[in-house]
C-alpha cells in the first residue's frame, strides 16, 4: 500500500499526456471507422433490425465525435477539468453509436475501457477552466489536420480495394457505404476547418481574480505608503487597469494585466521582501489553474533569483536609467550645455513648484488643457498598463511638478515616489506650445534638485527600449533581432535618441527583463504588453475620447 501511495504522484503527473495520447488515438479510430467500409455480414444483420436513418445518423455523428476527441486531447494535455468531463461524455456516447453504425463491438469495448481508465484520474486535471480556454499550438492543430487527411486517404484506398466477391447486392451496399463514409469524413473536415477559424479569431473571456475580492484603492495605497520593496513604477497600481494578488498578511501585492490567454505581471511584488517569492508562485499557480499564459514584465536584476526559482525563461528588453542624486551637479564644463539651458528657461520667466492633494485637484482643468495640447501633437492617444495616462482621478493621486511662465501653467510632470525614498521618477511629462524651448532640461534639473532636498537616493529616467542587447553569433536570437531594431529602427521609434538624451545626465544603466514559462512564449508576451499599454489594436491608430476615464479599481471585475 505504501508503494502505491508513493507511486500515485508520478502516475497522476503522467496521466494528462497519457490520456491525451489515448484520446487522440480513440478519435482517429472513430474517424477511420467512419471513413472505411463496414463489415458486410454485421451490417446486413444490423440493417434488418435498425432503421436506415438511425444508422446514417450514427455513422455521421460518430465521425464528428471522433473529431471532438481529437480536439479534447489538447484540453487533456493542458489538464483542464472541463476537458476531462467532456471526454468522459463523448467516449460513452461514441461507444453507444459504434454499435448502431455497424455493430462494432470491438470499438465500443475500447471506448468503454478508455473511459473506465480515465475515471479515477479526475484529480490529474485541476485547471478549472472552460474548453474555450484551450491553448492549441499550431503543431497540435497541424497534427489534427494530418490525421484527418490520412483517414481520408485510408478511406479512398479501402473502398478501391474492398473485396465483395462480385456479389451484386453487396456491391449496392458498398456504394451506399461509400456515400456514408464520404459524408462523415466531409462533416469532420468542415468541423475541423470551422474550429480552426474560430480558434484563429476567438479570444478567451477575461478570468476573475480567484479567491480575492476586488480591492479598493485604499488597500493599495496603504501598501505603497509603507512598502519595504517598491520601485517608482509600482505606483502604476493606482491606474485602475490592474488585477491584484495580495499576500496572506495583506502587506504585499502583485499587480497584473490580462489580455486573452496572457496574464502578465508588471514588475515584481510590492511590499515585504520575504513575501515576494510566495506571491510569484501564487501568480504562476493561479495562471496555470486558468490555463493562462503567465509572464512578468519590467524585471530588475535583483528580481531574477526569484524568477529562476519559478523555472521561467528570461529575456533582456532594454535598460533603465537612474541618476544617483548624492553625486549629481550641474556645475563644471561637462554639464555646461545643461546648465545654460536651465538658466535660459529661468531667464524667460519659468518658475518651478511642487503641488500636492487639493492644490492638484484645483489645477486639474489647466493641466487637462496642457495635456490635450500635447496629445494633439503625439499619435496614439493615452496609454495604460506600463505607462500612465492623463485621467483626472489618477493624476490627483500624486505630487505634481508644475512650471509656470508669467504666472501661467505651461508644463507639468506627475511624480512617482517610494516610501523608503530609494528613488523617485516622473510619470507624465507634458507641456504646451507656450513652454520655453528647453523645458525638459529645466524640469529635469529642478526635479533633481528637489529630490536631493527631499533625501531621495536616485532619480529614475525610465527605460530605453532594446538598449544594451548584444549582437554576437552566440547571442539569443531575440537579442540579435532587438539589437538590429535598436540600430536600424529609428523610423519606427527613436531608440537611440532616447538613449543619447538620457546619457547626458550620466545615469547608471540597469538591465530590464521579461520572463515567461518558455522561450517561445516571450514574443507573445511582449506583443500583449504592447497592446495592453496602447489600449488595444484600435487605439494604436486613433485617440480615445478625452471625456472617458478608465474604470476605477472598485469597478474592475
Amino acid at each position: 500500500m505504501r508503494f502505491i501511495r508513493d507511486l500515485k504522484p508520478a502516475v497522476f503527473a503522467a496521466a494528462p499526456w497519457t490520456a491525451a495520447i489515448l484520446t487522440m488515438a480513440a478519435g482517429v479510430e472513430l474517424l477511420a471507422s467512419g471513413a472505411t467500409p463496414s463489415e458486410p455480414v454485421r451490417f446486413m444483420r444490423l440493417i434488418q433490425v435498425t432503421p436506415v436513418y438511425l444508422i446514417e445518423a450514427s455513422h455521421f455523428i460518430s465521425s464528428i465525435l471522433g473529431l471532438a476527441l481529437v480536439m479534447l486531447a489538447f484540453g487533456l494535455r493542458a489538464r483542464l477539468d472541463a476537458a476531462w468531463a467532456a471526454t468522459m461524455g463523448v467516449l460513452l456516447a461514441a461507444a453507444s453509436l459504434a454499435l448502431l453504425k455497424g455493430f462494432n463491438w470491438e470499438e465500443t469495448a475500447f471506448l468503454v475501457v478508455l473511459a473506465v481508465l480515465l475515471a479515477p484520474f479526475r484529480g490529474a486535471f485541476p485547471r478549472i477552466s472552460r474548453l474555450t480556454r484551450m491553448e492549441i499550438t499550431p503543431g497540435w492543430l497541424l497534427s489534427a489536420v494530418c490525421a484527418l487527411a490520412g483517414v481520408g486517404l485510408l478511406g479512398i484506398w479501402s473502398f478501391q480495394h474492398s473485396d465483395y466477391a462480385d456479389r451484386p447486392w453487396w456491391k449496392v451496399m458498398a456504394d451506399a457505404d461509400a456515400a456514408r463514409a464520404m459524408r462523415a469524413w466531409a462533416g469532420a473536415a468542415i468541423g475541423l476547418f470551422g474550429f480552426g477559424l474560430w480558434h484563429l479569431f476567438a479570444t478567451a473571456a477575461t478570468p476573475p481574480v480567484v479567491g480575492e475580492a476586488d480591492p479598493d484603492f485604499k488597500r493599495v495605497r496603504d501598501i505603497l505608503a509603507r512598502a519595504e520593496v517598491a520601485e517608482p513604477g509600482s505606483n502604476l497600481a493606482l491606474l485602475g487597469d490592474k488585477r491584484f494578488l495580495f499576500s496572506a498578511s495583506g502587506d504585499s501585492f502583485l499587480m497584473f494585466g490580462v489580455r486573452g490567454r496572457t496574464w502578465v505581471a508588471l514588475g515584481g511584488p510590492v511590499g515585504r521582501r520575504e513575501e515576494r517569492l510566495e506571491l510569484l508562485w501564487r501568480f504562476r499557480e493561479l495562471a496555470d489553474a486558468h490555463a493562462a499564459r503567465p509572464g512578468v514584465y519590467g524585471l530588475a536584476a535583483e528580481d531574477l533569483p526569484d524568477i529562476v526559482e519559478l523555472g521561467f525563461s528570461i529575456q533582456k528588453v532594454g535598460e533603465s536609467a537612474a541618476v544617483p542624486l548624492e553625486s549629481f551637479s550641474i556645475e563644471g564644463r561637462k554639464r555646461g550645455n545643461l546648465r545654460r539651458a536651465w538658466r535660459k528657461a529661468a531667464e524667460e520667466g519659468a518658475t518651478f513648484e511642487i503641488l500636492h492633494g487639493q492644490a492638484v485637484e484645483a489645477l486639474l482643468p489647466d493641466l487637462q488643457a496642457i495635456s490635450d495640447e500635447w496629445l494633439a501633437q503625439h499619435a496614439g492617444g493615452e496609454k495604460g498598463f506600463s505607462m500612465g495616462g492623463f485621467w483626472p482621478g489618477y493624476v490627483a493621486e500624486f505630487p505634481v511638478a508644475l512650471v509656470r511662465q508669467g504666472g501661467r501653467p505651461v508644463a507639468f510632470a506627475t511624480l512617482w515616489t517610494t516610501a523608503v525614498r530609494s528613488a523617485f521618477s516622473m510619470d507624465l511629462m507634458r507641456y504646451s506650445d507656450a513652454a520655453p524651448k528647453n523645458i525638459m532640461d529645466y524640469l529635469f534639473v529642478e526635479l533633481i534638485a528637489w529630490g536631493q532636498a527631499q533625501g531621495y537616493e536616485a532619480f529614475e529616467f525610465g527605460m530605453a527600449p532594446l538598449a544594451g542587447l548584444e549582437d554576437r553569433p552566440l547571442a539569443p536570437i531575440m537579442s540579435r533581432v532587438g539589437n538590429l531594431l535598436f540600430e536600424r529602427g529609428e523610423e519606427i521609434y527613436n531608440f537611440q535618441g532616447v538613449r543619447r538624451y538620457k546619457d547626458k545626465y550620466d545615469p547608471l544603466w540597469q538591465p530590464r527583463y521579461i520572463a515567461g514559462p518558455h522561450k517561445w512564449v516571450i514574443p507573445l508576451l511582449m506583443a500583449d504588453v504592447g497592446l495592453l499599454s496602447s489600449g488595444g489594436v484600435s487605439s494604436l491608430a486613433k485617440r480615445p475620447r478625452r471625456t472617458e476615464e478608465p474604470p476605477r479599481l472598485a469597478d474592475a471585475a
